[in-house]
């Protein structure tokens, strides 16, 4: 493993300093370090954040390898400055098991690219019937602490009550995906005054909120943690504001594309902005704007869906839903909120580093950038401005909301426990050393 020397880069946006890596581990920080024979990274005018960690990615390996891979899918992770991301369970089979768990587990530490930590289904298959094994994913070597039927809705609030009870005794958390499936039957996009011209079937604000607002409540009858996958709405925020002022333990995700973009854009039928939960109204892009900016909401989430071309590339009503978000997610972070004056670079680092990590109790991730700390590290070059291209893409599918977009910033270099895996804004092909520690947890 090389040792590194990042020289001048600004640490979370402010004072520039130069950072020793060694073994994986940041050795020193200060002004005018060296190492002989050391690999020197010119940082000067980049700035350093921790490296990002990604609590809601779909990775479809094992089953959809033709939508994306651990592999392609952790380096779509890298390139968009990512050390570690959390793997949704709708794979085939469906991670509900040990077994399935520990092979994703496997595959990313073998890929190299970034830590994969699986998320464990709630329920068996993701029907929402039965409790998965929760305790067996727990014990694990995946040790899994994050569970989620992502995709699907836990409605039953029996099973979703027990779920909470469950996880408690190993501290875990259950990841809602609030949407009421009755009240959303057949929905294609946003209900409000664009699906009413279009004559499309709408997907009300009130099928999210009145989710969320039962499980806050719930998880407070239980005393356990409750994680809200991609909140969109105005409402929504309220609830969550409310639940934390209460005392409640929740916490709540926003993803990049719910930042940015409104339901206008469907008025071209053009599926790349089909997604679930729909891009919602202005009213509701700036009201979670500012429940990022205020720490009502915790985290930045990006929802990676990856789909092959033919499932996007068809009539609005038959495509699926999802977007890729990986190598965008923190350029539109950049112009969404940074650029917008509501949030700094040390903001950033806490709502798509520490925070995430700190969920999802992953160890070796969202440390400070400080001696002694494990060397995830990300190099952004936040002064470039450019057009997102398919050529920043590095998975195995297209469906970016963002292609023909001006986006500001580029990251420069990721580094995963001291691999360097992108280099001048490229991914590397070939990794230095693979055989750096996974950051999984070793206690509870």
């Amino acid at each position: 493993m090389d040792t590194l020397v990042i020289t001048g880069a600004q640490l979370l946006g402010a004072d520039s300093a130069d950072i020793v890596v060694e073994n994986g581990i940041i050795a020193e920080i200060g002004s005018g370090l060296s190492r002989a024979g050391a690999r020197v990274i010119d940082a000067q005018g980049l700035i350093a954040l921790p490296g990002l960690v990604d609590l809601h990615t779909h990775l479809r390996e094992p089953g959809y390898e033709a939508s994306e891979t651990i592999l392609t899918g952790t380096r779509a992770a890298a390139s968009g400055g990512f050390t570690a991301v959390f793997a949704m369970p709708n794979t085939s089979p469906v991670a509900d098991s040990a077994g399935v768990v520990e092979q994703e587990l496997a595959l990313g530490e073998a890929a190299g690219y970034a830590t994969v930590q699986p998320i464990g289904a709630v329920t068996v298959g993701q029907k929402g019937e039965r409790l998965a094994e929760l305790g067996a994913m727990a014990t694990s070597r995946a040790k899994v602490r994050v569970f989620s039927d992502d995709g699907f809705c836990v409605f039953d609030p029996l099973i979703m009550r027990r779920a909470l009870e469950y996880v408690k005794s190993f501290g875990g958390v259950i990841a809602q995906h609030a949407q009421d499936p009755r009240l959303t039957e057949g929905a294609q996009m946003n209900e409000g005054v664009v699906s009413a011209e279009l004559g499309l079937a709408g997907w009300p604000a009130v099928a999210e909120e009145s989710i969320i607002a039962r499980d806050v409540l719930l998880a407070e009858h239980v005393g356990s943690r409750l994680h809200v996958c991609h909140l969109s709405t105005a409402g929504s925020v309220d609830i969550i504001r409310w639940a934390k002022k209460r005392g409640i333990d929740v916490t709540a995700e926003v993803t990049p594309h719910h930042l940015l973009l409104t339901d206008e854009l469907v008025r071209g039928y053009d599926a790349k902005y089909k997604v679930n939960p729909p891009l919602r109204r202005e009213e509701d892009v700036l009201a979670v704007r500012e429940g990022l900016a205020d720490g009502t909401i915790d985290i930045v989430a990006t929802d990676h869906a990856p789909h092959p071309s033919e499932n996007k590339a068809c009539e609005w009503q038959a495509a699926a839903n999802g977007m890729v978000g990986l190598e965008s997610a923190l350029r539109v972070v950049h112009q969404s909120m940074v650029q917008t004056g509501l949030i700094g670079w040390a903001d950033v680092a806490r709502v798509m580093s520490q925070a995430p990590a700190r969920i999802g109790l992953l160890d070796g991730h969202g440390t400070p950038l400080e001696a002694g700390q494990p060397a995830q590290i990300t190099l952004y070059d936040a002064s470039r401005e450019g057009t997102f291209t398919a050529a920043d893409l590095h998975g195995r599918s297209r469906n970016s909301p963002y292609l023909g977009r001006d986006l500001p910033g580029r990251v420069e270099w990721t580094i995963h426990h001291g691999v360097v895996t992108v280099e001048s804004g490229a991914v590397v092909e070939e990794l230095h050393s693979c055989d750096a520690p996974s950051g999984r947890r070793e206690g509870k």
